[in-house]
C-alpha cells in the first residue's frame, strides 16, 4: 500500500533512537521497554545518519520474514542514499548471495549451500569441534585463570572455519580479522576488500585442489556457481559462522556462570547446556537486530506507513522479549527467531547448535569448578547496532592439568586431523582484532603471528 491509496495510514514520525552508542550496549532491554511504549515499530538509527525502523513486536516481524514481496533483501537503492564510509554499509549492502537475494535466484543458491553442508559428516565435526576445545583448554587449565571469550569462545569457531571450508589457517585469520571490524564498524571498506579478497585466494585454491570441505561441495554443486558466486557465498557463511558463533557460546556461557538455576553436572537426561543454549538464543541472541529487509515501495506495518527503501531491521532480541509472549514460553520451545523465519531461516542453525553445546560441554566439564572472575554487572558489552558481544568473559577455576587425548582421536578413515597439543599464542593477538588493520600490519603483530603459528601447527 502506497502513500497515494487514500485508506493508508497516516505516517506517524517517532523519536530515532541511537542503537550505535554506549546507552544501547549498557541496557539493550531498557531501550526496547521505552520503543515498546510507542508501539511495535520505532524509527532508530543504525549509525549516525542512517535512520531504520526497528521491529520490536513478535507477530509483526513474523509478518515481515514471510512476506518477502512487500519486503525484499534488495539494498542497491538504499545504497545510494547513505555514505559509502557509513560503518553499516559493509554489513547491509548488496551482495550475490542467499542473503540478499529472493525467488527463485534465492533458491538456486540455497539449495548449494544446504546440499554442500549436509555432506559435513556431523560425528567427524563433533569429535573435530571437542579436539579443537581440549587443545585450547590444555593452555589455560593449568593456571586457574582464563578469558573465556578470546581465550576460548572466540578462537573455537576459527578452527572450526578453517577445516569446514579448507581455508589455510593464515587466511582465516586475516578473515576473522575482517569479519570483526565490520560487525565493529572499524575501517569498514577496507576490511569489506580484505574479506573478498581472502575468500576469493580460498575459492581459487580449492578450484585447484579440491578437497573434502564446503568449499569444494560448493563448486562442485550442480548450480554451476561461478567465482564471484561462490565468493559472496562464503562472505555470508563465514561471516555467520565467526562472530555471531563466538558470540553464542560466551553469552551462553555467562548465562551459566552467573544463573544459579545451570550449577550442576552434565550427567542425565537432556543436557542442561541446552537450556543455556534456548533461554540465550530467547533473551541474549548473539544477532540482536538484523534479518534487514528494504521495502521497494511505501509500505502500510502495523498502522504506519513506512517509506520506500528505508531498512526494515527485525529486533530479533525485542521481538523475542515480547510482553505478549511471556505467558507462552516454556522449556524447550524454540520459536525464537535467533535464526530468522521464513523462506531466508539459517541453513545452519543445528551445524550451529551442535558447535555451540560441544564447546560448552568441553569446558564445563573440564573445569567444574569455574566462577566469573568479576560480577556479572561488570561485564562490558562491545557497542554496534547488530550484535550483543562481550568484550571480554573473565574466569577463575582451580588449576587443572588437562591430559593430551589429540593421539585417541586420530584414528577413522575421515580427513579431518588432530590440532597440536602444544599450542603458543597469546591474547594479545585476539583482542587486537577489534582494531582494523591490513594484512601488511598483521605481520608486525607478535601476539597474532604466533595465533596463526598456532593454528599451522607449529
Amino acid at each position: 500500500m502506497t502513500r497515494s491509496d487514500d485508506s493508508a495510514a497516516p505516517v506517524c514520525p517517532m523519536r530515532r533512537t541511537p542503537l550505535h552508542d554506549r546507552t544501547f550496549a549498557d541496557d539493550p532491554d531498557g531501550v526496547y521497554e521505552s520503543l515498546r511504549a510507542e508501539g511495535p515499530l520505532a524509527d532508530v538509527e543504525l549509525a549516525p545518519g542512517v535512520p531504520a525502523t526497528l521491529v520490536l513486536d513478535y507477530d509483526t516481524a513474523l509478518s515481515v520474514l514471510r512476506d518477502p514481496a512487500r519486503f525484499p533483501k534488495d539494498s542497491r537503492v538504499w545504497q545510494r542514499t547513505v555514505p559509502q564510509d557509513s560503518p553499516v554499509v559493509a554489513m547491509m549492502m548488496y551482495r550475490d548471495n542467499v542473503l540478499f537475494q529472493d525467488g527463485p535466484e534465492h533458491d538456486r543458491l540455497r539449495e548449494a549451500i544446504t546440499d554442500a553442508l549436509g555432506r559435513v559428516d556431523s560425528f567427524t565435526l563433533r569429535r573435530y569441534v571437542r579436539q579443537s576445545a581440549e587443545s585450547l583448554i590444555r593452555d589455560f587449565a593449568p593456571k586457574g585463570e582464563a578469558d573465556l571469550l578470546n581465550d576460548y569462545a572466540r578462537i573455537l569457531p576459527l578452527l572450526v572455519l578453517t577445516k569446514l571450508f579448507g581455508s589455510p589457517p593464515e587466511i582465516t585469520s586475516r578473515m576473522v580479522d575482517a569479519i570483526t571490524a565490520l560487525w565493529d564498524g572499524v575501517d569498514t571498506e577496507q576490511a569489506n576488500l580484505e574479506l573478498g579478497s581472502c575468500v576469493a585466494e580460498v575459492v581459487a585454491l580449492r578450484r585447484e585442489h579440491p578437497a573434502a570441505d564446503v568449499t569444494t561441495w560448493l563448486l562442485e554443486h550442480e548450480a554451476g556457481l561461478d567465482d564471484e558466486e561462490m565468493i559472496q557465498q562464503l562472505v555470508v557463511l563465514m561471516g555467520a559462522g565467526a562472530e555471531p558463533m563466538q558470540n553464542l557460546v560466551a553469552n551462553a556461557l555467562r548465562l551459566w556462570l552467573s544463573d544459579e538455576r545451570f550449577a550442576g553436572n552434565l550427567s542425565g537426561g537432556r543436557l542442561p547446556v541446552e537450556d543455556a543454549i534456548d533461554e540465550v538464543l530467547w533473551q541474549q541472541p548473539p544477532l540482536a537486530n538484523y534479518a534487514i529487509t528494504f521495502p521497494p515501495q511505501d509500505v502500510e506495518l502495523a498502522g504506519r506507513v513506512l517509506p520506500a527503501h528505508r531498512p526494515v531491521v527485525i529486533g530479533i532480541a525485542a521481538a523475542n522479549n515480547d510482553p505478549a509472549l511471556c505467558s507462552a514460553r516454556r522449556d524447550g520451545n524454540r520459536a525464537h527467531l535467533a535464526w530468522s523465519a521464513g523462506a531466508h531461516t539459517c541453513p545452519a542453525r543445528g551445524t550451529a547448535r551442535m558447535i555451540a553445546s560441544v564447546a560448552m560441554e568441553t569446558v564445563l566439564d573440564t573445569l567444574p569448578d569455574m566462577d566469573l572472575a568479576v560480577p556479572v554487572e561488570r561485564l562490558e558489552w562491545r557497542t554496534g547496532p547488530f550484535h550483543r558481544a562481550l568484550t571480554a568473559l573473565p574466569v577463575h577455576f582451580p588449576p587443572v592439568p588437562v591430559p593430551d587425548r589429540d593421539e585417541e582421536a586420530t584414528g577413522g578413515s575421515d580427513s579431518w586431523s588432530t590440532l597440536p597439543a602444544r599450542t603458543q599464542w597469546t591474547r594479545q593477538g585476539v583482542t587486537s582484532t577489534r582494531r582494523r588493520r591490513s594484512s601488511a600490519n598483521v605481520d608486525r603483530l607478535p601476539g597474532w603471528n604466533s595465533l596463526v603459528e598456532w593454528l599451522r601447527g607449529r
